[in-house]
């Protein structure tokens, strides 16, 4: 028995590897047709070789570098730019195909560590079917497959935060919090799971975890400082600037708010309101949840509640409905994992009247389903501490570790 189970995760590996190399090719047929996927990607490349041509990456003009059908503005931090500098070196045709086989590496890795959660480390050399059939599965979930087609960067991200947490930091390693640093100084989302790491008690590595993000962002003031300028004073704080959010696809309290009021000047103010008072039960729920040892649960925790926080969360951001998922397959939790599946499998976003004022129009039907994502994720939160609350007053003697 022992000897087969490490052949069988190499074969599950190698079959899940080869749905990567399928997007890769897919990718490299996409170069040489001359077709059209990925604009986000396409920023990301413009952005860095704007920086290498020195011009300013932060103006209401679209940036030279962007290929003649992309018309979008350059909406990461300053430190991003050269971290996508690699991206320079990548046809610009090609970079889609590239960005699109990291991330399906990125969703291995995710659902690898997940399966590989404490007190479950044997599903993935008994089930050697477990990584391919979930990636498989989780490609026609919505925020993935939009992730893949926009060119995003969702599930590297997601990665980097996920190898931090439940493996580094987890290990007691001296590189706990750098990726989270590192995801951070690309999109500032990440920064959420800086107070996640305090709150658990892994000091050294939010310390750790902010002084990477800090220092990558100081080093842009020197060699941009106008632009970095620019981008702190202005940029961060225009949520607009990245699309309408009262849009459909905004799948946040914000945009929740602003889709109610019909775009009311104080629509961040309640939200930001709502979401300081769901912060009490979503970090009461961490805590517990850590003392517990159920760190990826707790992990998801703080991914869900940063989503609900951030005031442009777009439906593609929605990447963590597969750790999610996975979480609750290794759990045995089948109808909680069906409701999840059908929820990012059903398409919602994609079917509900949207685009213009159609947003302002919707009767209480059509605002239940054109929310679903934020009420799935507040209502999950709530749900789980009231759980937890009466665990804790049917065995108010028992110490959790």
């Amino acid at each position: 028995m022992s000897t087969s189970r490490p052949a069988s995760e190499v074969r599950g590996r190698l079959l899940a590897g080869g749905i990567a190399l399928l997007v890769l090719a897919f990718g490299v047929v996409v170069w040489l047709a001359e077709w059209h996927l990925g604009a986000d990607s396409a920023v990301y490349r413009a952005g860095a070789m704007t920086l290498l041509h020195g011009d300013p990456l932060y103006t209401r003009d679209v940036l030279t570098a962007l290929p003649d059908w992309v018309r979008l503005p350059f909406t990461y931090t300053p430190a991003a730019a050269p971290l996508f500098l690699p991206l320079a070196l990548v046809p610009s045709g090609l970079v889609w195909g590239v960005i699109a086989f990291l991330s399906v590496v990125a969703l291995m890795v995710v659902i690898t560590v997940v399966l590989s959660s404490p007190g479950h480390s044997s599903l993935l050399g008994r089930s050697w079917w477990a990584l391919p059939a979930g990636t498989a599965i989780a490609l026609a979930l919505e925020p993935v497959w939009k992730t893949l087609f926009l060119g995003q960067i969702n599930l590297i991200l997601m990665a980097f935060v996920v190898l931090d947490v439940l493996v580094l930091s987890a290990r007691g390693s001296r590189w706990a919090g750098v990726l989270i640093g590192v995801a951070a100084a690309i999109k500032l989302t990440p920064l959420i799971f800086v107070p996640h790491l305090f709150f658990t008690g892994r000091w050294r590595d939010g310390l750790r975890a902010l002084g990477t993000f800090v220092a990558l962002e100081a080093v842009m003031f020197a060699v941009i400082p106008v632009d970095a300028a620019r981008f702190w004073r202005d940029s961060a704080t225009d949520p607009s600037r990245v699309g309408s959010v009262h849009w459909i696809f905004n799948q946040s309290l914000n945009g929740l708010v602003n889709r109610a009021s019909h775009l009311a000047s104080w629509s961040l103010a309640v939200a930001v309101g709502v979401a300081a008072v769901l912060a009490v039960p979503a970090v009461w729920l961490v805590v517990r949840l850590h003392r517990r040892g159920e760190d990826a649960a707790a992990l998801l925790v703080t991914a869900f509640y940063g989503l609900l926080l951030s005031p442009v969360s777009w439906s593609h951001h929605w990447v963590w409905c597969v750790p999610l998922l996975t979480l609750l397959v290794v759990k045995a939790r089948w109808w909680a994992a069906a409701a999840v599946a059908a929820l990012f499998l059903s398409q919602i976003v994609m079917l509900v009247p949207n685009g213009g004022d159609a947003e302002f129009g919707w009767g209480l039907g059509w605002s239940v389903l054109g929310n679903v994502y934020v009420l799935a994720a507040a209502g999950g939160i709530l749900g789980l501490a009231a759980r937890e609350l009466r665990l804790v007053r049917r065995s108010p003697q028992v110490v959790t570790v």
